[in-house]
């Protein structure tokens, strides 16, 4: 995959959202505040973690882990179905906290070989995500409390969805200029 169409499949989903946020906002904080304790969110954003991560872990040529590959697998498949049905509280915040760790990984392996210096906009902005999955994973309150801190205030909540639109244009921008090769 493309640094260019990596950002645009990033960054449109955002922009979409913030735009919904700002044009219903009132609906957009009665969905925001239901997020984290969605168990519909919650099994969908887990299985989709699981099957990555486990995709990962099987295409993944370490030799040291060749043998156990088997185990792990089971494992980790254990561990995600496991998760999903005895740890559902708050199970959207996690699978999104997960998630964010696997797109964060996607975005640094797809931007290392890209040879501008705009691509550390992606980095860093992968960066910010896996500081903020770990965060979130470890204690998945957090997502909730801040979702309910954005939502309290019509003003804060504006605010973070003008950056997240901002952002977005800005990724945009980078995709259809300088993340876009001869080969794009």
């Amino acid at each position: 995959m493309s640094l260019s169409l990596l950002s645009i499949l990033l960054a449109t989903p955002i922009a979409l959202l913030a735009l919904y946020g700002l044009i219903r906002s009132e609906e957009f904080k009665g969905h925001l505040t239901a997020f984290p304790r969605s168990n519909s969110w919650g099994y969908l954003l887990m299985g989709i973690s699981t099957v990555w991560f486990l995709y990962l872990v099987k295409i993944e040529d370490i030799s040291d882990f060749e043998s156990y590959k088997r185990f792990m697998m089971f494992g980790f498949a254990g561990i995600g179905i496991g998760t999903t049905f005895f740890v559902r509280d708050l199970l959207a915040a996690r699978g999104a906290a997960v998630l964010m760790l696997l797109v964060a990984k996607l975005m640094v392996d797809t931007a290392r070989w890209i040879d501008t210096d705009a691509r550390l906009a992606i980095v860093v902005w992968a960066y910010v995500m896996v500081i903020a999955g770990m965060w979130f994973t470890i204690s998945p309150w957090r997502l909730r409390d801040l979702l309910f801190w954005l939502a309290k205030s019509d003003r804060r909540l504006k605010g973070a969805l003008c950056l997240l639109l901002t952002w977005s244009g800005f990724i945009l921008v980078l995709a259809f200029s300088l993340y876009r090769t001869p080969s794009a």
